[in-house]
């Protein structure tokens, strides 16, 4: 069975601690510039929404690889950027919609959430249960657009 993570933005407190641990995980360092998830803050609105990769079925980042360089893992079904063959070219930065395709200047690499493996950190961080790990099936582009468009119960203070 594939997992995703699942977001629940209601949930979020805005605390970072995805960031860190996805920093440290993937670059050795605490770090939220280095992260491959990112915490978006609503200033006006108060309100957090953290956002990552959601490994798109069409993966429009690994269709536009002029080098064949992102990869679906088999076993967690992410979409893996090799780093051995990546030239750095930042055609798939271009090419996600949303985008969670990022370009390292440290590694002259792209990054993006690869879901550590199958045991993302950020999850394991989150204090709220703002992100969790859970059946692909319980996650989708329809709950994205869902709480975009305000149709979703935001937490209560």
């Amino acid at each position: 069975m594939l997992k995703a993570l699942q977001i629940e933005p209601e949930k979020c407190t805005g605390c970072l601690q995805c960031e860190m641990a996805c920093s440290y995980e993937n670059e050795g360092v605490f770090n939220p510039a280095k992260s491959r998830i990112k915490v978006f803050n609503f200033h006006d609105e108060g309100r957090f929404v953290p956002y990552t990769c959601t490994q798109c079925a069409e993966a429009w980042c690994l269709h536009a690889c002029p080098v064949e360089a992102i990869v679906v893992n088999a076993a967690t079904g992410a979409k893996d950027v090799l780093d051995s063959v990546c030239v750095g070219c930042k055609v798939c930065t271009i090419a996600c919609p949303f985008g969670t395709v990022n370009y390292n200047v440290d590694s002259g690499k792209v990054i993006k959430c690869d879901l550590c493996g199958g045991d993302p950190q950020c999850a394991k961080a989150c204090p709220t249960a703002a992100i969790t790990y859970v059946d692909a099936a319980h996650t989708g582009l329809a709950r994205m657009h869902a709480h975009a468009a305000g149709n979703l119960p935001r937490a209560s203070a």
